[in-house]
């Protein structure tokens, strides 16, 4: 079992950058690919980026390249995503993933076991 708790979501102006992190806790979660996900108002949950075991394989979908920066601690058993330049269209509930599988661009919400609840960004214009 993986546990994952994500921090770090807010209010921000266009233009503007977060920090958001995912605490993990369980047996094997060092070992596991992870991810973030998010899911906009009506729409379905999405893939934003992700990185492998060891931190030195990062994917990203095409609307996070360049903008966004995933990391990972696992000494300290955390998730980063930095996201720089926001946008509106950024605005969603972002989501912590893992699974003992890879995980990259064009995987769906559904290939994915093991979820955090959510921290909402929002970006005004």
């Amino acid at each position: 079992q993986v546990q994952l708790v994500e921090s770090g979501g807010g209010l921000v102006q266009a233009g503007g950058s977060l920090r958001l992190s995912c605490a993990a806790s369980g047996r094997t979660y060092k070992t596991y690919y992870m991810a973030w996900f998010r899911q906009g108002t009506g729409k379905e949950r999405e893939f934003v980026a992700a990185i492998n075991w060891s931190g030195d394989r990062t994917y990203y979908a095409d609307s996070a390249e360049g903008r966004f920066t995933i990391s990972r601690d696992n000494a300290k058993g955390t998730l980063y995503l930095q996201m720089n330049s926001l946008k509106p269209e950024d605005t969603a509930v972002y989501y912590c993933a893992a699974e003992n599988a890879p995980i990259l661009p064009g995987s769906r919400w559904g290939d994915v076991d093991y979820w955090g609840k959510g921290t909402l960004v929002t970006v005004s214009s």
